[in-house]
C-alpha cells in the first residue's frame, strides 16, 4: 500500500479534533482511533468534565449492529392506512408542507409502513453526508476487498485540512488524550487527523469543513486506486492542473455511481455537490442535491440489511451515526432519552422582510428546511420498538427544530400505543463478524 500519508506519528499527536454531538459508541476508541470517544467514555465515566450521557447512548460497539441481516430481500410494504392516517393527524394544518415515511420493525411479521408525501424532494442540507459516507466505503470496497486493509485505510491515513474546509461555524473537539485537556474550536488548515476521525465529524457535530476533506479523499481514492493516499503536493498538484470539467466527471464517478450501484434513483437522492464554499469552486458538483422521504427510508432500510456497499460498510455506517453526544432536533425528544437513537439531520433556513416577523435560527419565513433522519431502538436495553422516521419538512415561520422534536414524541408514543402489550424483541442481527 502507498504509505505517503500513512503514519504512526498519528498516535502520539499532542492535538486532535473529535466530533461534537453524536457517532459512534464509547467504547470504540482503541479500534477505531477517533479520539473524541475516549474524552466522552471518561467524562461519562466522571473522570474527567463534561456531560454525561442518558442511558440510550451507551451501547458498546457491539451492541450496535444490523437488525436485518436475516431478512436481505425485504422491501418496503405498501402504506398502512391507519398507521398514516396516526401519522398524519400528528402534522397538524401544515400537513401539505412535510414529507414523511416511518417504519415499524417491531413485530417483523406484522411489518407496518406509513408515508405522507414519500416523493416530496428538496434540499436535506446535512443529511447528504450520508451520500458521502456510502461513497467512502463504496471506494474502500473498491480498492481492497480485504476487511483488514480497509479499517488500516481507515484508522491510518492522515488527512491534513486545506483549502477544501474553507470555511464552516461548526466547531470540533479537540481533546489531548495524554493531558486529558479538551477544547472547541472550528477546522483550521493544516489540522491533521485520520480518514475516520474526519469521517465522524461529518457525522457528528455535522462539520462542513469535515465533510469537504472526506469528499476530497473520496474522490481521491477514486482518482489513485491502490497509489492513494497521495502525498500533499500531488493532491494540490492534481487539483490546481486538472481541468474543472474532468473534476466534475470524478465527482460523478465518486458520489453518484455508487448510488446508482446501490439501488438508490438519482431523481429521489443525490447530493451533487461539496459542502464547502472553496470546495464547490475547486470542483464544480454536476447540479442539484436532494432526496425524498421514501429514498431516506430506502438507505435505512437497506443499511439494516447489510445491503449499503455490504455487511461490514452497513454496519461502519450505523455506527457512525449512533447519537453518543448531546442529541439535537429531532433526537433531543427528553421521550427518547433511553432509546439507542441512529440519526442525521440537516437544515436550509432564509428570511425575507416581512412586517411582525422577526428572522430566527430554524424560524425562516422564506425557506425553512429541516430534515430528519432517524432509527430508533427502544429502550436501548432489552429493545421493544424497533421503527425508522424519515422526515422532511418546510414549515414557514416556526422553529424547526422544535417541531421535530415535538413529533419524535408523538411517534413514540404512537409506536408504544400500538405494541403496549408487545414483548421484548428477539435481536435479528445474523452472526456475522463484528468489524
Amino acid at each position: 500500500m502507498k504509505t505517503s500519508r500513512i503514519s504512526g506519528f498519528l498516535l502520539g499527536l499532542t492535538l486532535i479534533l473529535p466530533g461534537l454531538t453524536q457517532g459512534y459508541p464509547l467504547d470504540g476508541y482503541a479500534d477505531t482511533g477517533i479520539r473524541r470517544l475516549e474524552a466522552s467514555r471518561l467524562a461519562n465515566e466522571g473522570i474527567i468534565k463534561g456531560s454525561k450521557q442518558p442511558s440510550g447512548a451507551l451501547l458498546a460497539t457491539d451492541e450496535v449492529d444490523l437488525r436485518l441481516l436475516n431478512y436481505p430481500d425485504l422491501e418496503l410494504p405498501p402504506a398502512d392506512p391507519e398507521f398514516t392516517r396516526q401519522i398524519v393527524e400528528r402534522l397538524g394544518g401544515q400537513a401539505d408542507r412535510y414529507g414523511i415515511a416511518a417504519l415499524d420493525l417491531s413485530d417483523l411479521p406484522n411489518l407496518k409502513y406509513a408515508e405522507h408525501r414519500g416523493d416530496f424532494r428538496q434540499n436535506v442540507g446535512s443529511v447528504g453526508k450520508l451520500v458521502v459516507a456510502l461513497s467512502v466505503f463504496q471506494a474502500l470496497a473498491d480498492i481492497w476487498p480485504d476487511q483488514a486493509d480497509r479499517i488500516r485505510v481507515l484508522k491510518e491515513t492522515v488527512v491534513t485540512a486545506d483549502q477544501f474546509a474553507h470555511t464552516d461555524h461548526h466547531t470540533v473537539r479537540l481533546f489531548n488524550v495524554e493531558t486529558q485537556t479538551l477544547t472547541r474550536r472550528t477546522i483550521r488548515d493544516g489540522d491533521q487527523a485520520s480518514l475516520w476521525e474526519y469521517l465522524d465529524w461529518m457525522l457528528s457535530p455535522s462539520s462542513n469543513s469535515a465533510a469537504g476533506m472526506v469528499m476530497r479523499e473520496a474522490m481521491l481514492m477514486r482518482q489513485y486506486g491502490l497509489e492513494y493516499p497521495p502525498s500533499e503536493a500531488e493532491i494540490k498538484r492534481f487539483f490546481t492542473e486538472t481541468p474543472k470539467p474532468e473534476l466534475t466527471a470524478l465527482f460523478e464517478r465518486t458520489f453518484m455511481e455508487p448510488m446508482v450501484r446501490n439501488g438508490f434513483d438519482l431523481e429521489s437522492f443525490r447530493q451533487a455537490s461539496f459542502f464547502t464554499h472553496q470546495g464547490k469552486k475547486m470542483v464544480p458538483g454536476p447540479g442539484p442535491s436532494y432526496a425524498t422521504a421514501r429514498a431516506l427510508m430506502e438507505y435505512g432500510l437497506r443499511m439494516e440489511q447489510g445491503r449499503l456497499v455490504d455487511v461490514f460498510s452497513s454496519r461502519q455506517i450505523k455506527r457512525l451515526i449512533y447519537v453518543t453526544e448531546r442529541r439535537i432536533r429531532y433526537a433531543s425528544a427528553p421521550k427518547l432519552a433511553d432509546s439507542a437513537v441512529y440519526f442525521k439531520s440537516g437544515s436550509l433556513y432564509s428570511c425575507k422582510e416581512e412586517p411582525g416577523f422577526k428572522c430566527e435560527k430554524y424560524k425562516g419565513n422564506a425557506k425553512n428546511y429541516m430534515n430528519s433522519f432517524a432509527i430508533v431502538e427502544s429502550p436501548a436495553e432489552g429493545q421493544r420498538l424497533r421503527y425508522m422516521v424519515m422526515l422532511i419538512s418546510n414549515v414557514l415561520r416556526k422553529n424547526s427544530a422544535y417541531e421535530h422534536q415535538s413529533l419524535a414524541t408523538q411517534i413514540q408514543t404512537i409506536m408504544e400505543q400500538m405494541h403496549s402489550a408487545g414483548p421484548a424483541l428477539v435481536d435479528q442481527s445474523a452472526t456475522a463478524t463484528a468489524n
